[in-house]
């Protein structure tokens, strides 16, 4: 496959990009729904949310996995804090 560039328009305040951390994930059968969290606020504040297909959301994981394996390879393994429990999870629709 021909690797081609692509131009992307971005509004200022979006590339900024927010902070999250915390994620709930939910799903219907025809799309998943990723919401990104900042909980050092009560209540939590709602940063992102992100709604795809099923495939896309594979297609999104396998970029993720292969992604933490060459920071790990260059910066060294990453594990979860165990100080800090923040929710990362799954609700049913």
């Amino acid at each position: 496959m021909e690797k081609r560039e692509i131009q992307i328009k971005a509004k200022d305040e979006d590339l900024k990009g927010v902070y999250a951390n915390a994620m709930v994930v939910s799903h219907t059968k025809e799309e998943f729904c990723l919401d990104f969290l900042l909980i050092n606020f009560n209540p939590p504040i709602l940063v992102s949310r992100i709604i795809t297909s099923p495939a896309h959301l594979k297609r999104i994981i396998t970029a993720l996995s292969e992604n933490l394996k060459k920071y790990e390879e260059k910066f060294g393994k990453v594990e979860p804090s165990k100080e800090v429990e923040i929710p990362i999870g799954f609700r049913p629709k």
